[in-house]
């Protein structure tokens, strides 16, 4: 999926998702349902590590479709911060 940008003369711009190669020339405003025309501009490309890319994926589903979880989570890392070695025990007189 790609993401389109259109220009309503009325409402001004707003995004479209389509599939690449797929989106009209002119689109209908999701405010005022007038004919909006699509915009070009320069394509959002970077050449990312796949755990970058799979982090980014995964945070731009959740905007449509978030994860509902019903309680909460176990912990799995260390309790609660690093662990302090006993103090040396004191001279005795």
């Amino acid at each position: 999926m790609a993401t389109y940008e259109y220009l309503c003369g009325r409402c001004g711009p707003f995004d479209v998702k389509s599939a690449v190669g797929k989106a009209p020339a002119v689109y209908d405003c999701p405010v005022c349902a007038r004919a909006a025309r699509r915009l070009y501009s320069a394509p959002g490309l970077s050449l990312t590590s796949r755990a970058s890319a799979a982090l980014r994926e995964r945070e731009e589903r959740s905007r449509e479709a978030p994860a509902v979880v019903s309680e909460v989570p176990l912990r799995t890392g260390p309790e609660s911060g690093p662990k302090r070695p006993p103090h040396p025990p004191l001279p005795r007189p």
